[in-house]
């Protein structure tokens, strides 16, 4: 889709659907709309949408970051703590490894 080619007001309502997506537990698709929406709310003369669009993609590059610290956090704590966690580390792993911790 080229963002040229839409209005202002239907760049808005499309940054804003993807914003309240991203609440669904879809951290990517908040990703997507801080890329996407980036120029438009940045670079782009002034007009009367873009300041509500650059709130969305502000708030839609912090959840990403957030969830993305999360993730990175959760991983390496589980990768440490694996062999330790015993049983409880096999419920919740997918591919349980072979040999010795």
């Amino acid at each position: 889709m080229d963002l040229a080619k839409v209005s202002n007001e239907k760049k808005l309502d499309l940054c804003r659907w993807y914003f309240r997506i991203g609440f669904a537990l879809l951290p990517f698709v908040w990703a997507v709309n801080a890329i996407w929406f980036f120029n438009e709310a940045f670079r782009k003369p002034e007009y009367a949408e873009q300041k509500h669009i650059k709130k969305y993609v502000i708030f839609s590059a912090m959840g990403s970051a957030i969830w993305l610290v999360l993730l990175i956090t959760w991983v390496t704590i589980f990768q440490l703590n694996r062999a330790n966690w015993g049983e409880t580390a096999d419920y919740i792993s997918f591919i349980i490894p072979l040999g010795t911790p």
